[in-house]
């Protein structure tokens, strides 16, 4: 049966069959005698008009929208006329044997009628773009200049030209090919690359400015910014494929304003699928911390590959009820099961994990803010510490087979308690790998953007208020990674540890915390140290000015992934007597020890300093540099 609404579109066909039959016979011919040179020509008319219209209702050519023909909808074409053809000359085969028949007939009318199917399809579409859509000339448009020239790009061209009460009216491209300079797409000029940016926009007037392309990074996307700030525009971003695949709305339904964390985030990467679904899929999974930032991402993307049963475990009532609610409402397939619970509970943790018997754990709960572990010294022991033991134990006895422990860059070369709790639970699953069937796996790497707690909110709240913005110091760096990528690279590296191996994620160029805080004052449409002022407030207690991926005894090795690599493991020496300081470590912090708790993981870990150690170096090597 027909679609509706497009079912007056076999009779123009069918008038088509009946002029390309026509047509063929008079351009073989050069006569219009035909009709009497050729023997039953009506006959024959009839029998293929009649076959191609049976095999036209029985395809998918009648499916399509003229208004959005595409190159699918004319390869459909063209393979629906060809079979009609071969089907209509067999039947004029078994009807004359083709006695008074040119063989060259039908060809030339099988060539005409591609040209008419082709023609109808895509006649309507020219309608549409150039015609029924020009904006009235009474209502001003705003010029618009699109930077990248891909498929979004084009696309976007179609829906601008349609949506007219959008108002924009694209002038031409900008792309960092250097190539496609004075290339011309659907008609608009590509201007040249991104440098020229400033004089297209005083040239043209532009009041909009689309970036269509993810490709840029964070130095191209900043520029854009900046010189749109002299002309007082905001430019607009399409989100990546990644943002709004679940989404039915269209890539200009949801232009955006850029944000700080296109400026600063990258493209998740490309993923394994194959390798990360022999672990995950139709696996009994259990996410620790699965209300935190990373936590709550890493149940997302486990959901994506359909394990037989999800379980949460987080001590935070609220988030871990947020995080179950979006679960359930979205994988209804799975099941979810959410345990409130502590890692620090060796009966709640065996209680668990009898009952459900997980396959394979992330271990993402920890505390992780610096200043406040600095005053708490012995919570972050037994959280950060003897919680991964516990969680790492209670996993190798119950036969779990993959354990994978997300850390962080400040577990290198420790000068704060929250880094080197981290760095003894990194040596623990180290410990404990050889000797186990369970495959230890553990994740480093820095910050993420938009994380519970990060800088980018602090700042935009800070903003809010009228300011000033605070920044510790002003040579202050970190490495930067949205959550999804984050989240995704510990699902891929968990596919590929085996034995204790630490995994180093690429985190990219590292990024100055003065620089950001200008970007997101300038993202809030306010000029910084005018509309809003940055204030220097100093290093908090166990803060960095900058943070490393890497301890200098372990070097890198490269995995075939290319934002992965695993660092070399460090000798442990004696481990009985690194058993032996770590048990002292748990009694010491429960029994609220602190300053034994700082001279104890000094010995376990000999490259761990105290803060005011480190602020010490600090001062004097700037003085060497000044």
């Amino acid at each position: 049966m027909l679609p509706n609404k497009r079912y007056f579109i076999l009779p123009l066909d069918i008038i088509f069959m009946i002029v390309s039959y026509i047509g063929a016979h008079w351009i073989r011919y050069e006569d219009w005698n035909f009709f009497y040179i050729v023997e039953n020509f009506w006959m024959s008319l009839f029998l293929v008009v009649f076959t191609r219209t049976v095999v036209f209702l029985f395809s998918d050519i009648y499916r399509s929208v003229w208004a959005y023909a595409s190159i699918h909808d004319l390869i459909e074409i063209i393979k629906t006329t060809l079979f009609s053809s071969l089907v209509a000359t067999v039947v004029l085969l078994f009807y004359n044997r083709f006695e008074t028949h040119s063989r060259v007939v039908p060809i030339l009318d099988t060539l005409l009628l591609l040209s008419f199917l082709c023609l109808r399809s895509l006649f309507w579409r020219m309608i549409r773009d150039y015609y029924f859509y020009i904006p009235s000339s009474q209502v001003p448009t705003k010029p618009t200049l699109l930077i990248g020239t891909g498929k979004t790009a084009t696309h976007l061209i179609s829906e601008l030209r349609c949506q007219t009460d959008l108002l924009l009216t694209p002038v031409g491209f900008l792309d960092t090919d250097l190539s496609k300079k004075g290339a011309q797409i659907q008609g608009l000029p590509v201007f040249g690359e991104l440098e020229i940016l400033p004089e297209i926009l005083q040239k043209f007037h532009i009041q909009e400015v689309i970036i269509t392309t993810q490709s840029l990074n964070h130095k191209q996307k900043s520029f854009i910014t900046k010189a749109c700030e002299e002309f007082k525009l905001k430019p607009k971003i399409i989100p990546s494929f990644s943002e709004f695949i679940n989404n039915s709305l269209t890539p200009i339904q949801q232009l955006r304003e850029i944000r700080v964390e296109d400026l600063l985030g990258r493209e998740a990467a490309d993923l394994e699928i194959e390798s990360i679904q022999s672990y995950l899929s139709n696996q009994v999974i259990l996410v620790s911390g699965a209300g935190g930032s990373i936590g709550s991402e890493i149940c997302r993307q486990v959901c994506q590959f359909k394990p037989k049963k999800l379980i949460l475990l987080d001590s935070a009532e609220t988030p871990l009820y947020e995080i179950d609610y979006e679960l359930k409402k979205n994988f209804k397939k799975i099941e979810i099961i959410a345990y409130v619970g502590d890692v620090k509970s060796l009966d709640r943790l065996t209680y668990i994990f009898q009952l459900q018997k997980p396959s394979v754990v992330f271990h993402c709960a920890a505390y992780k803010h610096v200043p406040l572990m600095e005053l708490n010294p012995s919570e972050a022991v037994l959280n950060n510490v003897y919680g991964t033991k516990n969680l790492a134990d209670i996993s190798r006895f119950n036969g779990v087979e993959k354990f994978v422990l997300i850390s962080t860059d400040k577990a290198v070369n420790p000068v704060n308690i929250m880094g080197v709790s981290k760095r003894v639970a990194e040596l623990y699953i180290q410990y404990i790998s050889p000797f186990s069937k369970t495959k230890f796996v553990t994740v480093r790497f820095g910050n993420v953007l938009g994380s519970n707690g990060s800088v980018i909110p602090r700042f935009r709240e800070q903003i809010a208020k009228g300011g000033p913005v605070t920044v510790t110091h002003p040579d202050i760096i970190r490495y930067f990674m949205t959550i999804p990528e984050a989240s995704q690279l510990v699902l891929q590296a968990g596919s590929m540890g085996n034995r204790g191996e630490i995994f180093l994620l690429d985190m990219g160029e590292p990024v100055k915390i003065l620089e950001l805080a200008e970007e997101v004052i300038r993202m809030s449409g306010l000029k910084p140290y005018k509309d809003i002022d940055i204030v220097f407030t100093g290093l908090r207690p166990g803060e960095k000015l900058f943070e490393e991926l890497l301890l200098s005894a372990e070097g890198i090795i490269p995995t075939h992934h290319p934002k992965i690599m695993i660092a070399k493991a460090t000798e442990l020496g004696n481990s009985l007597y690194f058993y032996d300081k770590l048990e002292l470590l748990f009694e010491l912090a429960r029994k609220n020890k602190n300053e034994e708790i700082f001279k104890v993981f000094k010995e376990i870990v000999p490259e761990y300093e105290l803060h005011e150690q480190y602020l010490k170096k600090e001062k004097i090597q700037a003085k060497v540099l000044l």
